[in-house]
């Protein structure tokens, strides 16, 4: 599988106070998880990304390798660097971000004319990027991507989009709402969570943003709310591709239940939806059913939250590996 985004240098603690180093971002917590969930089952996981030709670049492929992340994918690009950002977490585990990712490396991975990830698609069974993947990317690296997804689902890939939306990242809500329904519109498996549905279609309330989800052009449909029941639309076995269903079919679809797991003590929920999409996608994938596969990827979320850092240590999950 090939997961393409942005993964920074994370900086964790109080601000003009002691700070830890790390490293994160959504799409590549999630191929983290997805390596941890489904290397029993054979699952191998390539990051598509950018970084420069510094120490810290260097560094940051050394420890993805350690991570079990193929990184034949990643350009390094002289003269950028990789994007930073700071988290701060409160008593209650909510977090706030500081970024600094104007010129990362990110940006640039598509100012090429071949790159590695176009050059080698026909080796993947699937795709996954993010709102975030989108949004950090200029127009004419979306129109690439757009390509590349509609390629990999014309020769049976699964494509994946996760909509993380994070309103900063875009000029404005319309430019966000045009490029999400053309992530929608060519993907097989969409990963919804629906406070950020809600906020980027201004709807009303959350039931509105549920039944706007259900209508969406995606065979298959994850509807995550928190510590509610995830919903799920999907063929009984594993993912195939299948025709896209048709405009206002959404409430005669099939929806079932998931449960979510109780935690009396939430730490950090910063990797929350990024570790439900690799659980997930770790079983999806593998031909469990889409009930079963929501119930694993709100296991291991329940697990992470309870553990500082967007990646948890590997001892904390390694009953759900």
């Amino acid at each position: 599988m090939a997961v393409i985004g942005e993964c920074m240098l994370e900086l964790k603690g109080e601000a003009f106070g002691s700070m830890t180093q790390g490293f994160g971002g959504d799409t590549f917590n999630t191929a983290v998880y997805l390596r941890r969930c489904g290397a029993a089952a054979g699952v191998e996981v390539a990051y598509a990304t950018a970084l420069g030709e510094d120490s810290l670049s260097t560094g940051l492929i050394e420890r993805w390798r350690d991570q079990g992340i193929d990184t034949r994918l990643v350009r390094r690009i002289a003269g950028r660097m990789p994007g930073l950002y700071m988290i701060e977490v409160d008593a209650r585990g909510e977090r706030s971000f500081h970024y600094w990712r104007e010129t990362a490396a990110a940006k640039a991975y598509f100012d090429i004319e071949l790159t590695p990830i176009e050059a080698s698609r026909g080796e993947f069974d699937a795709l996954y990027l993010s709102g975030i993947t989108l949004a950090i990317l200029p127009a004419a690296g979306r129109e690439r991507l757009y390509a590349l997804m509609a390629a990999m689902r014309e020769q049976g890939a699964q494509v994946i989009f996760d909509n993380n939306y994070r309103p900063r990242l875009w000029p404005d809500r319309a430019a966000a709402q045009r490029e999400f329904e053309r992530a929608f519109s060519l993907s097989t498996i969409a990963l919804v969570t629906v406070d950020d549905h809600q906020a980027l279609f201004a709807l009303p309330d959350i039931d509105a943003a549920i039944a706007h989800a259900q209508a969406l052009p995606v065979p298959e449909i994850v509807i995550k709310r928190g510590a509610l029941s995830t919903l799920v639309c999907a063929a009984a076995a594993g993912p195939h591709p299948h025709p896209l269903p048709q405009a206002g079919e959404g409430a005669e679809r099939a929806w079932r239940e998931a449960p979510t797991q109780a935690v009396d003590r939430v730490v950090d929920t910063t990797a929350a939806g990024d570790s439900f999409a690799g659980g997930y996608l770790a079983r999806r994938l593998t031909g469990s059913d889409a009930v079963a596969a929501a119930t694993f990827g709100n296991r291991v979320a329940a697990r992470v939250i309870q553990h500082p850092g967007a990646i948890v240590p590997i001892e904390a999950m390694s009953d759900l590996r």
